[in-house]
Parts: structure tokens; C-alpha cells; sequence
């Protein structure tokens, strides 16, 4: 009786899994506002926020298990609004994303330090909790591209 119970839940969430799993691999990025219509009918126009071929695609691929291109991969996948050409990002939004990030992967310690514009590009310092700087970089306020100086 027991071990019946154990399979069947067992059973339950395996398929709550999978059926998870098919629903988030069909959800579709939203085109930008006024885009037209897609040409095979459906309602995902293509264009530049898309990538070169959409999901798969950019520096994350690779630790999402996918291979070759320049977009966003699986991050782009979700995306609920359109990715502006310039983001016109300011000093205090570059400190926002990068502590953002910190906490995203579990960095309760790490500091951002010494943002400014530098430039074009807006620079900043990533301490430890005692504020020893451990690396210097750079995000293009057009493009968030990031880059390591030191």
C-alpha cells in the first residue's frame, strides 16, 4: 500500500514536470510594440530582437547546454517586452543590474563600488564584504556589453 503511494505520486510529478517543461519550451518572446504579424500566420513577427535564429543563441548558451550564435538564449526566451536598441543606461541602473546579478546567483557578500561614467562606457569595482576590490569593469550604457578591465 505504501509503495503505492509513493509511485503514484512519484508518477504525478514526473509528468507535472514534462508538462511544465513542453509549456516552457513553447512560450514565445512578445514582438516590439506595432511589429508586424509573422508570415507563416502566427502572431511572433521576427526581427532584431530575436538574434540570429532565436533561442539558443549568445553567451549563456553554452552553460544552458546550447551551442553557436549571438543573441540571448534561453533569457531572450522569456523576454516580455522589446529590447530597446540604446538602453540610455545611467550609473545608479548599471549598479541596480550588477547587484542584481550578485543576488541572482546567490551573492549575499560581493559590493559594487565606485560606479561612474568613464568615458563612454560606465565603470565600476566588485568588492568583498570588507571592500577589497577584486575586479574592475566597463558596461557600454548603449549595449550593457560587458567588459573585464581588471
Amino acid at each position: 500500500m505504501n509503495k503505492s503511494v509513493v509511485t503514484a505520486g512519484l508518477a504525478a510529478f514526473v509528468l507535472g514536470a514534462a508538462t511544465t517543461g513542453v509549456i516552457i519550451a513553447s512560450a514565445q518572446p512578445a514582438p516590439p510594440p506595432g511589429a508586424p504579424p509573422a508570415a507563416d500566420g502566427g502572431s511572433m513577427a521576427r526581427g532584431p530582437w530575436m538574434g540570429h535564429g532565436g533561442m539558443g543563441q549568445g553567451p549563456w548558451s553554452a552553460r544552458m547546454g546550447w551551442h553557436h550564435g549571438h543573441g540571448m538564449g534561453m533569457m531572450r526566451t522569456f523576454a516580455l517586452i522589446h529590447r530597446a536598441d540604446d538602453r540610455k543606461l545611467t550609473p545608479p541602473d548599471v549598479q541596480k543590474i550588477v547587484e542584481a546579478f550578485l543576488l541572482w546567483n546567490g551573492n549575499h557578500t560581493w559590493k559594487v563600488l565606485g560606479v561612474k561614467a568613464e568615458g563612454d562606457v560606465i565603470g565600476f569595482d566588485l568588492a568583498t564584504g570588507e571592500g577589497s576590490v577584486i575586479a574592475h569593469f566597463t558596461m557600454d550604457p548603449t549595449t550593457a556589453h560587458l567588459t573585464r578591465v581588471s
